[in-house]
């Protein structure tokens, strides 16, 4: 089964809708035109509901399919752009200086409307198609947002799926990784108070700048002689913020990062150990350092058998030879996986024909993906409630 008719006669409409939401892209929890519309698409569509001002900015949709069945399966899209300014001269970048769709949630959404317009129309299962488009994904909190909204309280579901795009220069080809897929994540902000002096005489301060050098050395020791050599663990400080002049040992120094793991009990061991350096520094260098540690994305863990589910609906689109259900993991994060711990599912990467990665400036989402991923998600809805039952 190729691409689904009623999403290949709309291929045109869907990459003037992606083309669109890229030259407009909005940050987290401001996508009140992406908002405005998808919400404007859905009605049009003829989808039975249209929820809106979900975590501010979030958009629900229900389908509702033949026959009276009750299972429900929610899809889900993100919609949030990057404060990355685009250097990719396309004639539809962006319009919004500083923002950019540089992740391809312009994309994802886009999809999630091609598939909401086949199942509006077809309407060939049996129950209802719960169609998710979520806020801040990029580590904002907007699934936690919705969730905290009563997400699946209000909108129950039995599965739910997400699918994100792959520049792997690898069109039509779609995999997963069983499991833990995708790391968690931590954030961590750490401020370092000495005593500033005058350059010229540095043994009348408490160098902070110092203590941040020494602090981004040793912060590599915590993977290196902690973490189990089996155990994935990634520590990366990823800003230094200090001084203001040539000649003046400033007051305070601050650092900020990441930690990436794949075990709770890996983040807890990196956290703590992460506090531990950082008392003992100050103690050694006499300064006071303090630590903020936010956990921003749970590991996202890919139900074994909803993942084979939604790898024979993407290989009724792209044929098995196109399938992957041994993909890596990635180090990358994802807040879907905040949706999984609630909801049993799976997550998907569909491949495309852009070959620069995600979160570059110079990123270009392939547009010939629109009709293979909005078929993907209309498919497993009518695979997983078909008309008649399983």
């Amino acid at each position: 089964m190729p691409v689904l008719p009623v999403i290949e006669d709309s291929t045109d409409e869907l990459t003037e809708i992606f083309k669109d939401l890229h030259a407009n892209p909005e940050i987290g929890f401001t996508e009140k035109r992406t908002a405005q519309v998808v919400a404007e698409k859905l009605r049009a569509y003829g989808v039975d509901e249209v929820h809106t001002d979900i975590a501010k900015t979030g958009v629900v949709g229900i389908i509702k399919g033949k026959g009276g069945g009750s299972r429900r399966i929610g899809l889900r899209a993100d919609m949030d752009a990057l404060p990355i300014q685009e250097l990719t001269n396309l004639a539809y970048a962006s319009k919004n200086d500083g923002v950019m769709h540089a992740c391809g949630h312009d994309g994802h959404t886009t999809m999630l409307l091609g598939a909401a317009k086949h199942l509006a129309a077809t309407r060939d299962f049996d129950g209802t198609a719960v169609l998710i488009f979520q806020p801040a994904e990029e580590g904002l909190g907007g699934a936690r947002g919705m969730l905290a909204e009563g997400l699946f309280d209000k909108f129950p579901c039995d599965e739910v799926y997400g699918m994100h795009n792959s520049p792997n220069g690898e069109p039509g080809t779609v995999g997963i990784c069983k499991g833990a897929a995708m790391a968690g994540a931590s954030f961590f902000d750490i401020t370092i108070q000495g005593k500033g002096s005058h350059a010229a005489m540095p043994q009348q301060s408490r160098d902070p700048l110092v203590v941040a050098s020494m602090l981004v050395a040793q912060i590599q020791t915590i993977v290196a002689r902690n973490v189990a050599p089996l155990d994935a663990c990634v520590f990366s400080v990823t800003q230094i913020h200090a001084g203001s002049a040539y000649n003046v040992v400033p007051d305070t120094a601050t650092l900020a990062g990441t930690i990436r793991y794949f075990k709770d009990e890996v983040c807890e061991l990196a956290e703590s150990r992460l506090r531990e350096l950082c008392e003992g520094i100050g103690q050694a260098y006499g300064v006071e350092i303090t630590v903020d540690l936010r956990n921003i994305f749970d590991v996202l863990m890919n139900n074994d058998e909803l993942s084979d589910a939604y790898l024979e609906a993407a290989a009724d689109i792209v044929g098995k030879e196109n399938i992957n259900d041994a993909e890596e993991p990635a180090t990358g994060s994802e807040d879907f996986a905040d949706m999984l711990k609630v909801v049993p599912g799976a997550y998907c990467r569909v491949g495309h024909a852009g070959t620069l990665p995600l979160h570059n400036p110079g990123f270009v989402l392939d547009p010939g993906i629109l009709p293979v991923g909005a078929s993907i998600m209309a498919r497993i809805v009518e695979r997983r409630m078909p008309v008649g039952g399983m």
